[in-house]
């Protein structure tokens, strides 16, 4: 069996989406993602100019020697963008071998070690109240977990505030729009956010909130103390994480679980996290990661140190990475929660796919592969349209993390 040839496809259903169809001697064809958010034209060219021309004549069978080729081989390594390319490579490599088997690919990397994965869904305001509603609508669509956003008074456009109540989607122009922050009206307003929550809804429900990378590890370690008697599921992204040891001053001060690693890209990116139990979640992707080949390896070092997994799954990641990850939390030991942000219907009819949402939480089908495909003919209707995320200054005009 060999790789025969393989094609980029670039659709724009409500956002962009980078796909890799990888087809066989034998007419079996598996498909990945390689979606990044903003930068999909370098993941193309890295695509289509140096990994699918190796590609050709390849057995699709050898899945691990194939990503070590592909990590390995390129003297230049790691980053987005190359992790990106190797994942679109690797999902659809599984989803050829699944195929092969007969098999849904769950039962390829060793069976069920649960039913349903539980999922978390984004409710956002644009004031306290406005986002105390939005949880009550997702309770009432059967959510067990719900992250809390909510606009801050005088901060422009603050972070998970959407156009949208299902729909999200952050990336808004064809060049960076331009939001603003101030850490300490943040400070003052978020905890007043949760106290409400607890008080119109109990703890019968999950709550998460992301921080987004905007406080530095003392001010995130303050946060989190404030936090604490509102019993959170996780802070993510309290602190940004290039500098893992950031995270010691965060959890010498508060005992509210932390979450890092949707923006991580290879194992040596959480490797301290983990090893020093600085976090309780790694959010790292399988599109991120290099595919699932290789968070495995991140998800089975976690489980050493009783960390669980929480993978990133907003609209940046199409439909193929959300059945991929399904089958991947279906599968691994140490799951702990899986972010589902809604794709527009759009999005879903261009993408079609067996896995559905029940009671809070999603169940993959039994269709041999990840159990999603591509209608490319559709998807041609929607062609590719430049989109940035925005950039975050502080009042005075200081460049911040967005």
């Amino acid at each position: 069996m060999r790789i025969e040839s393989a094609r980029v496809i670039v659709t724009c259903p409500g956002r962009n989406f980078v796909t890799l169809k990888i087809f066989t001697d034998q007419g079996v064809y598996g498909i990945g993602d390689g979606t990044l958010n903003g930068r999909e034209t370098a993941v193309v060219a890295y695509l289509e100019d140096h990994v699918i021309p190796c590609l050709i004549g390849m057995d699709p069978r050898r899945i691990e020697d194939i990503w070590q080729y592909l990590y390995r081989g390129a003297y230049w390594r790691r980053g987005p963008v190359t992790m990106r390319a190797i994942a679109a490579v690797d999902m659809a490599l599984w989803d050829i071998k699944a195929k092969m088997a007969g098999m849904p690919l769950y039962q390829l990397l060793g069976g069920r070690s649960r039913d349903g994965v539980m999922v978390y869904g984004h409710a956002n305001g644009s004031d306290i109240g406005e986002t105390v509603e939005a949880v009550g609508h997702y309770i009432d669509m059967g959510y067990k977990a719900i992250r809390a956003q909510t606009g801050v008074p005088g901060i422009k456009d603050a972070y998970g505030v959407g156009r949208g109540k299902l729909y999200y989607e952050p990336a808004d122009a064809a060049l960076p729009s331009v939001t603003g922050w101030d850490t300490r009206k943040a400070l003052n307003y978020v905890p007043k956010l949760f106290e409400e929550l607890r008080k119109t809804y109990g703890f019968d429900h999950h709550l998460l909130h992301d921080g987004h990378h905007r406080y530095t590890p003392q001010e995130a370690a303050n946060l989190g103390k404030m936090l604490e008697p509102y019993q959170l599921f996780w802070l993510e992204d309290c602190t940004p994480a290039e500098n893992q040891e950031a995270f010691k001053l965060v959890r010498q001060h508060t005992v509210t679980p932390l979450a890092v690693g949707e923006i991580f890209n290879t194992i040596w990116d959480a490797k301290d996290l983990i090893q020093n139990q600085l976090i309780d979640y790694i959010r790292t992707t399988v599109v991120g990661a290099g595919g699932i080949t290789h968070l495995r390896r991140i998800a089975d070092l976690a489980s050493l140190y009783q960390i669980r997994t929480g993978c990133h799954g907003a609209t940046d990641l199409s439909p193929v990475t959300m059945g991929c990850a399904l089958h991947f939390d279906t599968w691994v030991p140490n799951f702990g929660i899986q972010e589902y942000m809604r794709h527009t219907e759009e999005t879903d009819e261009v993408f079609p796919h067996d896995y559905r949402f029940d009671k809070g939480e999603l169940f993959v089908g039994e269709t041999p592969g990840h159990g999603v495909d591509i209608d490319e003919e559709l998807a041609a209707k929607y062609p590719y349209k430049p989109a940035y995320l925005p950039v975050a200054r502080l009042e005075d005009g200081t460049m911040w993390n967005w």
